[in-house]
């Protein structure tokens, strides 16, 4: 029997991770030559540590801190990784495991395994830490640490900088590190998009099967099921980039659906719009996809309104999208794609200028374009400093809003909802009411929402779209009904601006 996927997880070089090392070596040290700093020092990262569920002995699957897995690529817990910001030379620093450890977890590997897994320079257990440090500063007095402290602007969480028993036998600075590492991460490398796009592959077949398996009467978790179980046992990818959002009718409104209190449980209805975002992570790079698609694999005409409204924003962002372009102007021009598509269906009525001024996108489209995207699902870089937040509603909401570089991955996340907490005020307001068509926008009250979601490397002349999903109305039609992906030549003459009605 052929199976339903042609993928093979590729090998991860290490090369990788070493190249990561050197780029945040050029940075510092020209950093640290701008402000007349010596080149000297090490940056010393933590690991992350395996965790139990609260007080019992159930250990969670770990997964790497995403500092040190960029810097080392390292899959095991209690490590400490540092770097000789004078010499270049890498270290690893591995936990003296117990001889129990044998019995329960497997075999004792000796230090020389991970010096060739991780391409270091050398590697001691974590008890020499102090003593090798001192050892190789080369320089009088207490070596200078730069440590990894600073502030996450997707999630106002603080890195942790790493710990040592005897730190006082040490220089520290907590403010170096922070902003030099997570500006390397904003722009990808060859082998960092080689992973990225990987991890687009999974989860854009592992989205294709949904599409295939989707039925009226089923449970949303049996299509989270669906992803997960395609995503691993075909393209290797143990984890999720973040919990799934599985959600149909007028769940599809919920923008993080899925979480403890909403547990992708619903039953699924002939008519429901669904709306799946998910995405795979191989080897600590992920991916990002959302796909809207109705349940009973035919679209109305109102899910046609709404579906290609989001479609035509999606499209022309990354019809605009290269280098120098201002991620503000990216969002607004979705905003606007998506109310003139709205007006041209007689949803909302008057001048778009005066529904943009009043921000009347924002309704429709509260949260923001898209984020970075690479280890995290929301890759850090949105927020340098001296940049700040808008407090306008939708604008509120951007990961980032700076101009877009070559070798960024972002995502393009437009979406289309019908959210009583944000509809309600607007149409109760006189200054904004008269954009609204009440009796057209009634008949959307229990639709849900749509969200298309992909994810763009930005080239020197343009982007790339490393997301691979059927797309139009007439490609996820046919592909609901059988048809193979990508679609043979021919395979579906159905019209894009009538769809099936």
């Amino acid at each position: 029997m052929a199976s339903p996927s042609s993928l093979s997880p590729p090998p991860v070089p290490m090369q990788l991770f070493a190249r990561n090392r050197e780029k945040l070596l050029r940075s510092l040290r020209d950093h640290l030559a701008s402000i007349s700093r010596p080149i000297q020092g090490f940056v010393l990262l933590q690991g992350g540590d395996e965790q139990t569920r609260y007080c019992t002995d159930h250990a969670e699957v770990f997964r790497q801190e995403s500092y040190f897995a960029y810097l080392f690529g390292v899959r095991e817990p209690g490590f400490y990784g540092a770097v000789d910001v004078s010499s270049g030379r890498s270290y690893l620093f591995a936990p003296r495991l117990p001889a129990e450890y044998a019995v329960w977890l497997g075999e004792i590997k000796p230090l020389s395994y991970f010096k060739e897994r991780y391409m270091v320079d050398m590697v001691f257990y974590v008890d020499e830490i102090v003593q090798v440090l001192h050892d190789h500063f080369g320089e009088a007095g207490k070596p200078l640490l730069f440590l990894l402290y600073g502030q996450n602007t997707d999630s106002d969480n603080f890195s942790k900088p790493a710990e040592l028993e005897e730190m006082e036998n040490f220089e520290t600075d907590l403010n170096t590190l922070h902003p030099v590492l997570t500006e390397c991460r904003v722009i990808k490398s060859e082998l960092e998009l080689d992973l990225i796009q990987y991890a687009n592959d999974v989860s854009s077949e592992a989205h294709v099967e949904v599409m295939r398996k989707i039925r009226p009467g089923m449970k949303e978790y049996q299509l989270e099921s669906t992803f997960l179980h395609h995503s691993y046992m075909y393209g290797g990818c143990r984890h999720c980039s973040y919990t799934c959002i599985c959600a149909t009718g007028e769940n599809s409104a919920v923008l993080h659906y899925g979480h403890a209190a909403a547990p992708n449980d619903r039953t699924l209805q002939d008519g429901d719009i669904s709306l799946f975002d998910m995405g795979a992570e191989y080897h600590f790079y992920g991916s990002d996809i959302t796909c809207s698609f109705p349940v009973n694999g035919k679209f109305t005409k109102e899910q046609i309104i709404i579906y290609n409204a989001v479609l035509m924003a999606h499209d022309a962002v990354i019809s605009s999208m290269r280098p120098g372009v201002d991620w503000i102007h990216m969002h607004k021009l979705a905003e606007k794609t998506i109310l003139e598509s709205l007006k041209a269906a007689g949803l909302m009525l008057g001048d778009i200028d005066g529904m943009m001024a009043k921000r009347l996108g924002a309704v429709f489209m509260p949260h923001g374009l898209g984020h970075f995207l690479g280890i995290d699902t929301h890759d850090p870089g949105g927020y340098p400093k001296g940049t700040e937040r808008s407090k306008e509603p939708g604008l509120k909401s951007l990961r980032t809003i700076r101009e877009l570089k070559e070798g960024m991955v972002i995502t393009v996340e437009p979406g289309c909802y019908f959210i009583d907490a944000l509809l309600v005020p607007a149409l109760g307001d006189p200054t904004t009411s008269k954009f609204f068509n009440r009796e057209e926008i009634i008949k959307y009250k229990n639709f849900g929402g749509v969200r298309i979601e992909s994810d763009l490397y930005v080239t020197a002349n343009g982007c790339k779209n490393l997301t691979h999903c059927p797309r139009t109305v007439s490609e996820i039609e046919a592909v609901m009904a059988g048809a193979p992906w990508p679609l043979n030549s021919g395979s579906s003459k159905i019209k894009e601006e009538k769809g099936s009605v």
